[in-house]
This record gives C-alpha cells, structure tokens and sequence, in this order.
C-alpha cells in the first residue's frame, strides 16, 4: 500500500510537495489497520484520498508526477540507453529550475508481515544523481544503498550499502550490479531486470500500481480491458455478473451483456416498456455516459482484485456526482475492498465534501488541495491545514474559496469582460463609420 509521496521540481509543482495517506488511528473513520507501528502508535493508511483544486493549478501534474515515476522505475534500464540524457519535465517558469535536480519519494508497505519501505532518486537532464533504498524491519530503519553520483571516492564513492550484512540490509551482488548500472539508470531497475530477488519485489510494486486513467483518452482500451474481464472467473463469481449488476446500478437500463464468440463484439441488452429486453450495438448505439462507465469498470475492478493504486485523473469528468460517490465508498468499504486497494483521484466535484444529498463519502484528512502561487508554482496541503470548523459544511466553504484550490472568479466577471470587448468592437465601428 502507499503511504507517503514526495515531488519536487516536475511541471508545475516547483518547490518539494508531499502527499500522505497515512490516516488517524484504524477504524476511525476509513482508516485501515496496517501491522506497522510508529513509536506507541499503530500506523493506518487511507484507501482513498481525493485531490480538489482550481483548473491549471497543477492536480493533474502530482498524479503525472507518480505514474512518472513508474514509468522510470519500469523503463530506465532498458529505453533510457536508447536517447541521450534522462527524460523529465523540471519547472519551466523558472530557468534556474533546470539546474536543479527533480526529485521522486515513496513509502510504501510490502509483504504478509508488512515492512515499510521508502524508495526516491533525483534526476538531473544527464543522469541519476541520486537513489536510496531504506526498508524499516520491526520499525528500524535499515539503508540497503544509498547512491550519489559526486561522492568522492575517498567518502565511499557513488554507491554505498552501509547495512548489508549477511541477515540484514541489501545481500544482493554488489560488485556484479554497481558496474553494469549506467548513469543514465536506476540501480532499482538494474537489480530487478537481472534477477536480484530483494529488488525483483519492490519493482514488481511498480509495474503493478499506478496505473493512471485520464478522461477522453485511451478508452478505447479501457473498454478493451473490461471486455477481456468478462470470461475471466474468480472467487467463485463470473466477472461478467459484477459487471451486469454495476451497469444496472448505474441506471442504464442495461439488463444484460451478449458476446459474439466470433468477433468478440459486445452488445448491451436494455429493457423495454414491455418488460422485454433488446441488444443496441455497443460502438454505434449506446450513449457516451454508457462508455464511459463501461471503460471505467474494467480498471477499476482489476484493481479491486489485486489490491493495487489506481489514479484517477477528473473522477467527475468520467462519472456522474452519485456515480463518483459510490465509487469513492466501494473502496472505502472492506467488504468490496477487502484486499486493501487504494484510489487517489482529483475532482472539481464539490459534492464528494459532503451534501445533503449524497452526504459525506470523503473524511476530512483524506481531502488534499492544490492551488498556484502567483510565480506559477503548485502549491498542495491538506483540508485540515486550512482550518475548517469541525460542523462546517465543506462544499459550501471550498466553492467559496474559504481553503482556497477555487478559481479566484467573482459573480458575473466573465459575462462583464465579454461585454466590455462587445462594447470596444462597438467603439471601433463607429470610429469606422464617422471616418
């Protein structure tokens, strides 16, 4: 499970931001119970955290930010030899930001008897110059490697593994894969494509999560992926009846699913005023509501079973605000989330702060906001530091901007500047005419 992520210096997000999900005390509220403790304190974690801001102030780019960092978790060691350099996206608005280096951090939990780990590196446009790995085995914290690319030699040099030992730390060959690791790669993804098994499993963490879904795209592959679903069994249940009875609940009228063995082409079964039923062709009939659910259904559901991250960029863009809410509490409830899968999703749906309507489905330490400096920078922190009172109504005070992350838009400003344009237009047609 994730439990912390720090970025600094990528697109928007300028100076160091961090995101936690690790909740207040287990069972309070959607907090889940871990096995790690912090001193005298039993260590819970959040199954859902939603991001709010105003458009453009840089939601988009923290969720970017980790599926980035997969993407270079997965792809170091073999794509980077390919180009010159390190792919990255430093701060633009400021030129000394391309001096500094980008910075990614995790801490996650690993294993059946859970062990924390925090893993992060830092980029340069040339090379890694930096990476460590700490795991934290009964609470103690133990540094399989630490890399710094300008080390002197004489202080160790680039790579160190200070607590390798033949019962702790990193056991790995040391003098077999600090060689082979470029300047350009992760020494994570240098140990797990060789085989190392202490490493094998923290990447393995990488190329399961984070998977990132983002409106108006790639859902032609996302429906390509709930079809796949539909002959796959588990736990006793066929795929294909969870997914019939979510597309009944999401008031489509759908009644049921055909599948051609030929083609693999579905075709949704609606009920008629009859009490029949009759199949509508998926592409060419059925609604962009219908799509969109149905490409959400495939992910999201793969990701339930395995109890992974998934990262959903504008939840309310792909879903209906009751749609939405009953997402956030599928993964906030244990019985349809028993494997401890995690969303983190960002929003302009102010709705999922609480209404009398769909209530309260996000608790208040799992509600973050983004907001832009006027440098440009994006700026994140929790609800909580904005200080909202303990029976204050959340939506009303986010859509008026009382813990910022809202557009900075008084009532009518937009209609006003549309009419003064109207009225210099005006202006210069009877400047025109009078000539």
């Amino acid at each position: 499970m994730l439990l912390r992520f720090r970025v600094a210096n990528h697109r928007s997000i300028r100076d160091e931001c961090e995101l936690s999900l690790i909740g207040a005390e287990p069972g309070d509220g959607a907090a889940r119970a871990t096995g790690l403790r912090d001193r005298d304190r039993e260590v819970s974690v959040l199954p859902v955290a939603g991001v709010f801001g105003a458009n453009a102030s840089g939601k988009t780019n923290l969720l970017r930010a980790l599926f980035d960092m997969r993407d270079a978790v997965r792809t170091s060691f073999a794509e980077w030899a390919t180009r010159p350099g390190v792919p990255r996206q430093p701060f633009k608005l400021d030129p000394a930001a391309a001096e500094e280096t980008t910075l990614y951090e995790v801490d996650l939990m690993l294993g059946a008897n859970p062990v924390r780990y925090t893993y992060g590196f830092e980029l340069s446009d040339e090379r890694v110059e930096a990476e460590w790995l700490h795991a934290y085995p009964e609470g103690r914290r133990v540094v399989w490697f630490d890399r710094e690319a300008d080390r002197p030699e004489d202080e160790g040099g680039e790579f160190l593994f200070p607590d390798s030992g033949p019962r702790t730390g990193f056991q790995g060959q040391q003098e077999v894969l600090v060689p082979v690791t470029r300047p350009n790669a992760l020494f994570l993804s240098t140990g797990a494509t060789l085989n190392d098994p202490q490493l094998a499993a923290l990447h393995r963490w990488f190329m399961d999560n984070l998977w990132l879904m983002t409106p108006g795209q790639d859902v032609k592959a996302r429906s390509a992926w709930t079809q796949r679903l539909l002959g796959d069994p588990r736990h006793g249940k066929d795929y294909r009846d969870w997914l019939v009875e979510l597309l009944s609940i999401a008031d489509l009228g759908i009644s049921g699913i055909d599948i051609d063995r030929k083609t693999g082409e579905i075709a949704l079964r609606h009920r008629t005023p009859d009490g029949d039923d009759i199949a509508l062709d998926f592409v060419g009939e059925e609604s962009l509501g219908t799509h969109s659910w149905f490409a959400f259904l495939g992910p999201m559901l793969a990701v339930l079973d395995a109890g992974t991250v998934l990262l959903v960029d504008e939840l309310d863009s792909s879903l209906h605000p009751t749609l939405a809410a009953e997402v956030v509490r599928l993964f906030q409830d244990p019985k349809s989330n028993p494997r401890n899968a995690q969303l983190l999703f960002t929003t302009h749906d102010a709705t999922l702060l609480g209404s009398a309507v769909l209530d309260r489905p996000l608790a208040r330490e799992q509600v973050w906001i983004t907001s832009k400096k006027t440098s440009g920078e994006t700026e994140l922190y929790p609800l909580a530091a904005a200080g909202p009172g303990e029976d204050e109504d959340l939506e009303r005070g986010y859509l008026r901007g009382r813990y910022g992350g809202a557009p900075r838009v008084s009532v009518g400003e937009i209609a006003r500047a549309l009419s003064w344009r109207e009225k210099e237009q005006e202006a210069e047609r009877e400047a025109k005419a009078s000539a």
